[in-house]
């Protein structure tokens, strides 16, 4: 959330196509995160749910570390030069280019998302180093091929891919239909991509966190669906899990820092290997 020591500027006028009459789930969290792109709306839903739920600045950051230290190993250590960041949120610090193009230069990144205020900040502020690529795809998740094909217009289908999905699957309530998304993209990769996949659970937070997510289900857009460890785990089926496996966000591969929290949270993920 913002250093209320520090003013806040007025609110814009939102931009075409931006209602900034219903909450939003991207905006709400880049307020959780700090952030200033978002409006009265969102901040009076997030600050009701932090109330009830204090831990879901934790888990905010916490998720944000683990794409960092995610990202980092596929552009590192795995040598993935093709990324493609499905849900991506509205920019922060430390987006997924900056992370991947800080270790490989030549890194080409998709970012995709159907949220117009999301893509229009991407486009005016997610900029590539010279010498790699940085695009953007209008499309829902749950349409795979729209996103495919508008992934293909940069991205090379012939080579290894790194695939990220990060709090957007617990957007698809029905779990057959979230692991059949997740089935399509891998199908569409070869041998050699990876997937990075966190969500949300509710192993710590019991009834607060519940009632947090209901006043979030009746306001905000789109719904949102906790699931378990169990089921999260299950979206890496046939894939070799890079170790830890998967673990609550802050234990996977963790760093040194005193903005993360050191222990567990409700937030699950992994990074998984297609044979």
């Amino acid at each position: 959330m913002t250093d209320e020591s520090t003013p806040r500027p007025p609110d814009r006028e939102p931009p075409p196509g931006v209602d900034d009459s219903v909450p939003q789930s991207a905006r709400i969290w880049n307020y959780w995160l700090g952030g200033k792109d978002n409006y009265p709306i969102d901040r009076e839903v997030a600050d009701q749910f932090s109330e009830l739920y204090p831990p879901i600045i934790d888990i905010a950051r916490a998720q944000r570390y683990f794409l960092a230290r995610a990202v980092r190993y596929l552009a590192g250590e795995a040598g993935i030069r093709q990324f493609l960041d499905i849900g991506t949120g509205l920019p922060t610090v430390d987006n997924t280019h900056e992370i991947a193009q800080r270790v490989a230069p030549e890194a080409r990144i998709v970012y995709v998302d159907s949220d117009p205020l999301v893509l229009m900040h991407a486009r005016a502020l997610l900029t590539s180093r010279p010498e790699g690529v940085t695009d953007y795809v209008d499309a829902d998740l749950r349409d795979t091929a729209a996103v495919l094909a508008g992934a293909a217009k940069t991205l090379d289908f012939s080579r290894p891919i790194a695939i990220t999905m990060l709090g957007i699957l617990g957007h698809i309530t029905r779990y057959d239909e979230a692991n059949s998304v997740v089935r399509r993209l891998l199908n569409a990769v070869p041998s050699g991509s990876h997937v990075v996949i966190a969500d949300g659970t509710n192993l710590l937070g019991g009834t607060p966190y519940d009632e947090a997510m209901r006043i979030w289900n009746a306001a905000a857009k789109p719904r949102y669906l906790l699931r378990t460890p169990e089921e999260i785990a299950g979206f890496f089926d046939g894939l070799q899990l890079v170790e830890p496996g998967v673990v609550s966000v802050p234990l996977w591969r963790p760093d040194p820092s005193p903005f993360e929290p050191s222990g567990r949270v409700d937030n699950f993920g992994g990074v998984g290997k297609k044979p």
